[in-house]
């Protein structure tokens, strides 16, 4: 006889600091992954907007906001722009291998250095060995590290120069936190390189899509996202192709941010994708996962 499955448990966290729009306060929806039926849950919440950390799902609950929009690559249909092309090319030599989601101190060393050329005042700064390791190692579902290697010489392994924290879900890659060389000086766009590298890699393996976690409209820092095309954006009916002349629009409008010298970074912004939204998807863990214990130690 088959156990029934248990439905999960829900919990809120209180208003917080909006880290993304100045002014606002911010509120998550989350749940405990766990036990054998954790992929197939991280699976379905995923494609209801829901993000992991560790071992934690969650989404934005905001009371007056929903700037948060889920998006996702449709990686089988994806034209890279010609600027995307020239960063294929000049990256082509990388070597990507995945491994474990063993946490390295090669891996961490290349954290601290992203982090502090491009985040030097974020919360992630303060981040230590043991605080990598809980980010990359604690995973209750099917994840890999993607590492970025410089070719190798005489044998000897090349230079690390970026790595990514991917889930392989049933219908994609979805994308939970990437860092990299910030300061490389004959490489550029090594953050839009993991990216361009992810839906390539879907689309090798028939995976419909590839999850960038949220687009904030209003947020400088997480404009990027929407160079990918087709891009979807998760709305009240479900999922929706953005239209492409409002896509258009956007890339126009970030392009001309970026000539502005508003500093958008580059690459990822939330969910782990290389700017403050590194782990601001991550780091926002921790207050769910101190909420989930201090329920469950209640209701023990």
């Amino acid at each position: 006889m088959t156990a029934p499955v248990r439905f999960p448990r829900f919990f809120v966290t209180s208003p917080a600091p909006c880290p993304y729009l100045p002014g606002r306060s911010e509120r998550k929806v989350f749940t405990e992954l766990k036990g054998p039926h954790a992929d197939s849950l991280n699976d379905a919440l995923s494609r209801i907007g829901f993000r992991r950390s560790q071992t934690v799902a969650y989404r934005p609950s905001c009371i007056d906001c929903a700037a948060c929009v889920s998006v996702r690559v449709v990686a089988g249909e994806f034209e890279a722009s010609s600027t995307q092309k020239r960063n294929l090319r000049r990256n082509a030599d990388l070597v990507a291998t995945l491994c474990q989601p063993w946490s390295t101190a090669e891996q961490f060393e290349l954290l601290q250095r992203y982090l502090g050329a491009r985040h030097p005042g974020g919360g992630m700064a303060a981040m230590d060995e043991v605080d990598f390791a809980d980010m990359v190692e604690h995973t209750p579902v099917t994840t890999f590290i993607v590492e970025y290697r410089e070719p190798s010489r005489d044998g000897v392994p090349g230079r690390l120069v970026g790595a990514c924290l991917t889930d392989r879900q049933a219908d994609g890659l979805s994308m939970i936190y990437s860092f990299y060389e910030p300061d490389h000086p004959g490489r550029s766009g090594l953050g839009n390189y993991i990216i361009l590298d992810h839906i390539r890699r879907a689309a090798h393996e028939g995976l419909p899509y590839v999850y960038l976690g949220y687009w904030v409209d209003g947020s400088a820092r997480m404009q990027y996202k929407v160079r990918y095309r087709p891009l979807e954006k998760l709305a009240r009916d479900g999922w929706q192709r953005f239209e492409v002349d409002e896509q258009a629009r956007l890339i126009a409008a970030t392009a001309a941010a970026r000539r502005s010298a508003i500093p958008l970074g580059d690459g990822p912004g939330k969910d782990g994708l290389g700017g403050d939204h590194l782990v601001h998807d991550h780091r926002a863990g921790g207050s769910e996962r101190a909420a989930l214990a201090q329920d469950l130690r209640s209701s023990a």
